[in-house]
């Protein structure tokens, strides 16, 4: 009987790590939550840039930019700049 007993307990707990597993993937996975992670951390870099020029320091609560937000951001403005060249030569 304690042999049946250990191997539900590891069958119950091989399906946990499991499902926690497939809940860390589903979120990791999730187009929205990555939409809204690149942007805040594009946030943190436009916020970043602001400080650098302004020459005021960061807050000890304000998030640090990141790598993906830096990429963004220049993805960002190499759009704009494509955009406006375009309009230029339009005119």
């Amino acid at each position: 009987m304690s042999e049946t007993h250990d191997i539900e307990v590891e069958i119950a707990r091989a399906r946990a790590e499991l499902q926690a597993t497939v809940d860390e993937l589903t979120g990791r996975l999730d187009p929205k939550a990555n939409a809204v992670r690149v942007v805040d951390e594009a946030k943190a870099a436009v916020a970043d840039v602001r400080r650098r020029v302004t020459g005021e320091a960061r807050a000890a609560d304000e998030p640090e930019a990141t790598t993906t937000g830096w990429v963004a951001l220049g993805a960002g403005a190499a759009a704009v700049a494509a955009l406006v060249a375009g309009v230029i030569r339009k005119l």
